[in-house]
């Protein structure tokens, strides 16, 4: 009956809770600035990663090479539009 029992998944969600805890925190302590921005992105480029493997399943097919590859690329296409609008619309260049 134990291999019927989602153990990743829980713990996923479980860490996916720590971690929402941990950002929320952010929130309720007198932080910086700096700090608290760290805390966040860090705290959501791990729970990105943690939905992306235990519940999208990216690890568990054979063609990860793929998936990975065009994480990456979505990724880049997202920090390219980001910075271009930075660029364009708060530096004025």
């Amino acid at each position: 009956m134990s291999e019927l029992f989602p153990r990743k998944q829980v713990m996923g969600f479980a860490f996916s809770l720590v971690l929402t805890a941990v950002a929320l925190s952010v929130y309720f302590f007198d932080l910086s600035f700096a700090v608290a921005m760290t805390i966040l992105l860090v705290t959501a480029f791990v729970q990105a990663a943690v939905q992306l493997v235990v519940f999208m399943h990216a690890g568990e097919t054979g063609d990860k090479g793929s998936i990975y590859t065009n994480l990456f690329y979505g990724f880049a296409i997202a920090l390219v539009t980001i910075f271009g609008t930075l660029l364009i619309l708060i530096w004025d260049m």
